[in-house]
């Protein structure tokens, strides 16, 4: 059972609506996932952990990876809750671009399908909205092909 969380975006207290089954299913495979994929330059946390990104601000994505030379947010994923969103999908988003984020996923199963963003010269840029069979892949992490619907499966 998932409950209520809270974050901390540049100094405000947001209290998060617990996240459902689906919400959860689908975190477990991506963790699953990027777990068997990863490289020795990057670490994973636990779903949800604490990551503090600048003072004031506490994130807890539903997927952290972490650099390990720098100690750094690498990639961000985040699950959208469809009675929850706005958070995720515009202050977050926000803020991982003023910190310089390298990269964020953002998952939405309202529309199965992944939006891929990278750090370019004008901030996060998106890279793709993948669906359906199409696969997510990533240069940082080369073992990495997850075909979506797999990922929304039911």
């Amino acid at each position: 059972m998932s409950w209520p969380y809270e974050e901390i975006l540049s100094g405000e207290v947001w209290i998060r609506f617990p996240p459902g089954k689906r919400h959860e299913t689908i975190c477990a495979r991506l963790h699953h996932e990027i777990q068997r994929c990863l490289t020795s330059s990057v670490r994973l946390l636990p779903a949800r952990e604490v990551v503090q990104v600048r003072s004031g601000t506490m994130v807890r994505p539903d997927l952290s990876l972490i650099d390990v030379e720098s100690g750094k947010l690498w990639l961000a994923v985040e699950v959208v809750n469809s009675e929850d969103h706005r958070p995720d999908t515009v202050i977050k988003k926000t803020l991982y671009e003023e910190i310089g984020l390298p990269r964020l996923w953002i998952v939405d199963p309202r529309y199965n399908n992944v939006e891929v963003y990278e750090t370019g010269e004008y901030g996060l840029t998106l890279k793709a909205i993948l669906g359906n069979n199409e696969f997510l892949t990533d240069d940082g992490l080369p073992l990495l092909q997850m075909r979506i619907a797999d990922l929304f499966c039911e």
